[in-house]
């Protein structure tokens, strides 16, 4: 990509991006590319001692000194989970964050995730990177004529999701692992309560990508191939 673009990366729960595409971002970001990070759900029941409120707290901090990392820009939708698609108010709030991001490429949630919330962030960015580009759908920031290319990220140990690019992430690995392990409530509430190692679980799941592709460690996508979204340019870095 010798051209600057927009990426936005839409994540469902804090940590979802770290584990799934931090490496690619950490690349736009290294290239000078601008890069955004949008988190769906607060993470509020995302532990079982700390209380859902406190704990929302803790999450969009973390996930806020996680994007800072890489100098991206961060927005917080703050939806309870378990309640993504069951918000009225969410594809308003989303067309917004799309609009003042103004993305020339989305990464998102494969519609083939392991659990609701995924699946329904993915849904909804289909549906709102549409909708931000039609003038009279109106909501507090003008509209943006975009309708950008949409990239899946990989899911949740691979199951159910065969790549069809693949980013090396090789060179930006150790941002990776760092970005991740701000995301201390889940670091430890993993390891300690469901002997869950979720900073080696990433390094397995981006080492066996970056097999698949004849890398050390890669991340994989897959491209939303529907009209207006084409085009002939490589928008992976």
């Amino acid at each position: 990509m010798s051209e600057k673009s927009r990426i936005l990366a839409v994540g469902c729960h804090p940590d979802d991006i770290e584990i799934l595409c931090a490496g690619t971002l950490a690349k736009y970001a290294n290239q000078g590319h601008y890069v955004a990070i949008a988190v769906v759900a607060n993470g509020n029941v995302g532990h079982k001692y700390i209380e859902p409120p406190e704990l929302a707290k803790i999450r969009e901090k973390e996930a806020k000194n996680a994007a800072d990392i890489i100098g991206a820009e961060f927005f917080f939708l703050d939806v309870p989970d378990l309640m993504v698609g069951h918000d009225p108010d969410l594809h308003y709030k989303m067309v917004d964050v799309i609009r003042s991001a103004k993305p020339d490429i989305i990464i998102t949630h494969s519609p083939d995730d392991y659990m609701l919330d995924h699946q329904a962030t993915s849904d909804l960015i289909f549906d709102c990177s549409f909708s931000a580009s039609v003038p009279n759908w109106k909501t507090k920031v003008p509209y943006y004529p975009v309708v950008p290319a949409v990239f899946y990220m990989d899911t949740l140990a691979g199951i159910n999701f065969l790549p069809t690019e693949y980013v090396d992430i090789t060179d930006t690995i150790e941002i990776k692992k760092k970005m991740l392990a701000c995301h201390e409530s889940q670091v430890s509430w993993l390891r300690d309560h469901d002997n869950i190692d979720i900073m080696e679980f990433m390094e397995v799941t981006a080492r066996f990508r970056g097999l698949q592709c004849n890398v050390k460690y890669a991340e994989g996508f897959k491209k939303l191939e529907v009209w207006p979204r084409l085009s002939t340019k490589r928008l992976l870095p």
